[in-house]
């Protein structure tokens, strides 16, 4: 009983909210209960499994064809939080391949995910010059790989 699905007004699955979210929806009511616990109940609602949206929201989104915006929470998900430069887990910081006080652009070409000791090491150097060889290249990422 964690989540509650949150279904468009076409029944097209959006996303999955708190408990506390879907009450809040539901007092404002721009949400119905479309399936419910049995028998539970908060205050006048019944207890919700799942929620549809009373009005219709746009998804285009979704299924733009573009790409997709650069962020470092993304570059870490793409990389899936393996360092660049030593391969291990549990990567926290993102580093500019070329530097962007060297004329690195923020983009998802040039951005790698790294541990905060090898991102120190490499410093303000490509890594050719720091003696840090890359273990992959970056690449963009497609919509599917980001959503894993």
């Amino acid at each position: 009983m964690s989540g509650v699905i949150v279904l468009n007004a076409s029944y097209e699955q959006l996303h999955v909210v708190s408990v506390q979210h879907a009450i809040r929806m539901l007092v404002r009511e721009v949400a119905v209960v479309e399936e419910a616990h049995d028998g539970a109940s908060i205050g006048p609602f019944p207890f919700p499994r799942v929620l549809r949206l009373v009005r219709y929201v746009v998804t285009k989104w979704r299924y733009a064809a573009g790409r997709l915006q650069y962020t470092r929470a993304g570059v870490l998900k793409r990389d899936k939080y393996r360092c660049a430069y030593c391969g291990q887990t549990g990567a926290t910081t993102m580093d500019h391949v070329v530097p962007r006080s060297r004329g690195g652009r923020g983009e998802w070409l040039n951005a790698v995910a790294a541990h905060a000791r090898c991102n120190e090491k490499k410093g303000c150097r490509t890594p050719e010059e720091a003696g840090m060889p890359l273990l992959w290249q970056p690449w963009i990422p497609s919509r599917a790989e980001l959503a894993l």
